[in-house]
């Protein structure tokens, strides 16, 4: 497995991390204190609001996992993947993305741009 395979790994671990002081170390062991997340819907910087953002799409959608969409391409600090949010026992993607993410030389994250390209309609 690939340094660049193994974080994406590690990232969505971090989202599907049911436990909230396991997800809040989980973030703290994977990012950088002043790292940054932004994608459509948020734009936070550090541990504590990361952390909020994850907590918050795992409330949104209790019951579903992130997994891999697609593969993964890295080159030096760089990585982009594929995601896509799903019901844990299976089924369609209710949202589906890709985020960039630019590590440090340590290899933890210090940025991370996210794009949705599909996403739930308000009902």
């Amino acid at each position: 497995m690939s340094a660049h395979s193994h974080l994406v790994d590690r990232y969505l671990a971090v989202w599907n991390e049911p436990d909230a002081e396991a997800r809040a170390a989980a973030v703290a062991s994977l990012f950088t204190p002043d790292a940054t997340y932004t994608d459509p819907l948020a734009a936070v910087r550090g541990h504590q609001e990361i952390t909020a953002v994850v907590t918050g799409v795992r409330d949104t959608f209790p019951g579903h996992v992130l997994r891999r969409h697609g593969i993964v391409d890295g080159h030096h600090d760089v990585v982009r993947f594929g995601w896509e949010l799903v019901a844990a026992e299976g089924g369609d993607p209710v949202v589906v993305g890709f985020d960039v993410a630019v590590c440090d030389p340590d290899g933890r994250v210090r940025v991370v741009h996210g794009f949705l390209d599909k996403v739930p309609t308000p009902v």
